[in-house]
């Protein structure tokens, strides 16, 4: 070996304790990015009028994984928030819908309802907010507590649910108050608002962005990724006579929920960010010695989505602004933290169905179930057979709940009397598929529609009675869209990795939403939340 050689060997020899040492620190932040109703498609479909900091950066640079979807049956906003979080599904960590039926309250409960708490900030109505109904720990919750809480986990978004859920039971989170135009939290997580918080309210940004007219970003008639703008598939606000394009948001303010619109805009996502950078600042997220974390949701497309449509010029202009609002997190993120320190990751909480009546339009089967009726013409045949009675408690999330007393009472075999239903209602135009919840606890499914509503049944929480829609069937009416299916349009969300440790590239293996969780525990070497049973991403843990 010559003397260069001697030189150079000597070198990495004394710089890979450094080396080693680097590979072993944390990310200063981690960022976990929520886009409520993103369809994977959308990462494609719009690409090229994105710019090449935003969505492009996170594809180019990071890991994509083009096959990522949702493993249970409902896919609704509060069981997406919990199911990455937890690295689990709705039979374990019990956030089976939104709202759903409690059959000892004999009502309606929401996902983050906690009539034990108050407001802080904001109105009252929207403070009874808490993490109290999800049963399992989350990876935020798991960050905690390997730190002895030091690191610092606040939530962010619109909407309630996508902030409290995400944060865990022992993280931070805030929402937007549609009746105050304020950023709330409730007495859960304090009893007054940080002074940030404070500070952040008194700018009064919503009305910056309410005095704005929302046109499209680029002329209409280069939106050639969507639909004629005037159509009879989409819904429309109140006070205009179409969905059209201008939205003259000053005016529609007025008949359309006061503060409340800014969630039905790409402005919604604007906002959102502002308070998320304000966050970051206040809390001095990433600048201690351990990492923290964002749990950051943007709510506004799916309140644009379920009103326009996923063919509407109103969603291709929501994800040319959102690309926007990436790139300029990007750019905070590195020039706070410098490139490589953070580790980010985007995913959705579920995707979205075609609106039915476009569908119904092209020649392609579809339709629209009226649960009402559904609910009639199962009652006469009860009836009819057995007597009047109240016999169906609820109808809610494609679940219905049947009277137990009623059936004891009557001397019926509750197993004989779900059969008898589900024979009936398969019967009716739109339903697939029906399952009984006696199948759902002494059965085990292994594939297709029956193992992902096993995955989103809850044992103490959900109903007797479980049904699936025929594909591009939604229950709803003739304008705007909704999700919650088991099909791929609800179910295949993305799901990218970037920064701190991640490696380039991407697979089209089919990987489950539960799988986030997991990665990120392998990477940051803190223990599975409690409830977990997703796999790590191999691509990105052992690269």
């Amino acid at each position: 070996m010559n003397k260069f050689g001697i030189i150079f060997s000597f070198f990495l020899l004394a710089a890979s304790p450094l080396l080693a040492q680097e590979q072993a620190q944390k990310p200063k932040i981690v960022v976990g990015i929520i886009v409520d109703q993103m369809r994977q498609d959308y990462l494609y479909r719009f690409a090229d009028r994105y710019s090449e900091g935003g969505f492009k950066r996170m594809m180019k640079d990071g890991f994509m994984l083009k096959n990522g979807h949702y493993n249970y049956i409902p896919t609704y906003t509060g069981p997406g928030h919990a199911s990455i979080y937890t690295g689990t599904t709705p039979a374990t960590h019990g956030i089976i819908g939104n709202d759903w039926y409690v059959k000892r309250l004999d009502q309606m409960i929401y996902c983050a309802g906690d009539t034990t708490v108050a407001n802080t900030g904001g109105s009252a109505s929207n403070g009874f907010i808490s993490p109290k109904n999800m049963h399992t720990t989350t990876v935020t919750d798991e960050l905690r507590i390997a730190t002895q809480k030091r690191s610092k986990v606040v939530g962010v978004a619109i909407k309630d649910r996508g902030a409290s859920l995400p944060a865990g039971h022992m993280g931070d989170a805030y929402w937007f108050d549609s009746k105050t135009g304020e950023f709330m939290t409730s007495s859960y997580y304090y009893d007054k608002l940080p002074e940030w918080v404070t500070k952040f309210n008194e700018r009064k940004i919503v009305d910056k962005y309410l005095a704005q007219t929302w046109n499209t970003l680029y002329p209409i008639e280069t939106y050639t990724a969507s639909i004629a703008d005037d159509n009879e598939f989409e819904g429309i606000f109140s006070g205009k006579d179409s969905p059209t394009f201008p939205y003259d948001l000053n005016e529609l303010r007025k008949t359309n929920g006061e503060f409340g619109l800014i969630s039905s805009t790409p402005y919604g996502n604007t906002m959102t960010l502002d308070f998320a950078l304000a966050a970051l600042e206040g809390e001095k997220l990433g600048m201690g010695e351990e990492t923290d974390f964002l749990a950051l949701s943007f709510s506004s497309p799916d309140y644009i989505g379920h009103r326009f449509g996923p063919q509407s010029k109103e969603i291709e202009d929501t994800y040319l602004r959102l690309d926007q609002e990436i790139e300029r997190l990007f750019d905070y993120l590195d020039k706070t933290y410098g490139k490589d320190q953070y580790l980010m990751f985007l995913t959705a909480d579920h995707a979205v169905a075609e609106v039915a009546t476009h569908m119904i339009s092209e020649n392609v089967p579809a339709g629209n179930l009226k649960t009402s009726e559904m609910r009639t013409a199962l009652l006469d045949y009860i009836t009819s057979q057995y007597g009047e009675g109240d016999w169906i408690k609820n109808v809610s999330n494609n679940q219905l709940f049947l009277n137990h007393t009623l059936i004891a009472d009557k001397k019926l075999n509750l197993e004989d009397f779900e059969n008898e239903i589900a024979q009936f209602l398969v019967k009716i135009d739109g339903i697939k598929e029906v399952y009984t919840g006696t199948a759902m606890r002494t059965r085990e499914f292994t594939m297709g529609n029956a193992m992902r509503l096993q995955m989103g049944y809850n044992h103490k929480a959900s109903g007797d009675i479980l049904l699936v829609l025929e594909p591009a069937w939604l229950n709803g009416g003739d304008r705007g869209t909704s999700h919650g299916t088991g099909y791929t349009y609800d179910t295949n969300i993305p799901m990218v990795f970037y920064g701190w440790k991640v490696p380039q590239g991407e697979s089209s293996r089919h990987v489950s939403i539960t799988d986030i969780t997991p990665t990120l525990c392998m990477m940051l070497d803190i223990k599975l939340p409690n409830g977990a049973n997703g796999t790590p991403i191999l691509e990105i843990t052992d690269k």
